[in-house]
């Protein structure tokens, strides 16, 4: 079933209202002058919340993000008995890979970008579907046609969090050449677990730190104004000396990031994430006015974002 394409046009944005330095009305996060009110503009069309409708929307997020190494299989009724898996990354960054057993791959972190990436996908599937085995992608904007939205069906996704790129070959008979590509990459790829307990929540070493980055799917408002009750109430901690940092934003959607003790691991995470999930949805429910240490504690979280896409 087709999808609201929630998108912004530039002329439907309230320019003269605008000023410079406020956020531009797009939902894009820059402010106005660096995005619909800098010289050319920015896209005409803007989408907000790029994968909503599409079954883990937030997973979907962290594997275009976050996560190096991941896939998951998707359900596409026009594919007919051809497997479809969506991989978080791929060789080169290709968009998408028709390959020799009959799999098509279908890549989120690509270097294009044409404005509605939901588009852009399901325009590379499309294309995936119907070619010969090798590299599929695109070279300009697609136009009109579906979003990912259209072409997908389901209720969730089975994500598989992988060590490394290994993947890759996994179909391949002869990998003589390709040892040395695969070791590159691989060493690229940052240690990460999914954790089980909750949805989108994602363990890494990144060496010198340990990081959870949890994708959620509540209005930016609502969880900022429940995160700041619960920091404003001690109850932010993810784990033993744990600390929330800040947020990343995309697609629509925030991820909070606790910085972690090194030798933490994932394993102690679940407990703890399930519980604060069970906190967040009762401040969630809170709709009472923020006191001045709920806002102040709102203020600085807010502060504390950087906008990926």
């Amino acid at each position: 079933m087709a999808k609201r394409n929630r998108s912004i046009r530039r002329e439907n944005l309230p320019a003269g209202e605008v000023g410079p330095r406020q956020p531009c009305p797009c939902g894009s996060g820059k402010r106005y002058k660096a995005c619909h009110g800098a010289k050319g503009g920015a896209p005409d069309v803007f989408v907000g919340r790029t994968f909503e409708g599409l079954p883990s929307e937030c997973d979907i997020v962290a594997l275009r993000e976050l996560v190096p190494a991941a896939t998951a299989p998707l359900t596409v009724p026009s594919a007919g008995d051809r497997p479809v898996v969506l991989c978080s990354l791929l060789p080169m960054a290709v968009p998408a890979m028709s390959r020799d057993s009959g799999q098509v791959w279908l890549g989120l972190q690509v270097q294009h970008n044409y404005g509605d990436p939901s588009r852009d996908l399901a325009a590379v599937l499309t294309r995936a579907l119907e070619a010969e085995p090798g590299i599929v992608g695109l070279t300009e904007a697609p136009g009109e046609g579906p979003r990912l939205q259209d072409l997908v069906t389901g209720t969730s996704l089975d994500v598989t969090v992988h060590d490394g790129f290994d993947f890759w070959v996994s179909d391949v008979e002869d990998t003589s050449g390709m040892e040395a590509a695969l070791e590159q990459a691989n060493q690229q790829a940052t240690p990460t677990t999914r954790l089980s307990s909750v949805e989108a929540a994602y363990w890494t070493n990144v060496g010198s730190k340990e990081h959870l980055r949890w994708v959620m799917p509540e209005p930016e408002d609502q969880l900022l104004d429940a995160l700041a009750r619960l920091h404003a109430a001690g109850q932010d901690s993810i784990a033993t000396d744990s600390r929330l940092v800040g947020m990343f934003r995309a697609h629509g959607l925030l991820a909070p990031v606790w910085d972690l003790p090194v030798g933490t691991g994932a394993e102690v995470l679940e407990d703890s994430a399930a519980a604060f999930a069970k906190d967040l949805a009762e401040a969630l429910a809170d709709t009472s006015d923020l006191t001045t240490e709920q806002r102040a504690a709102r203020s600085g979280l807010a502060n504390r974002q950087v906008t990926i896409r």
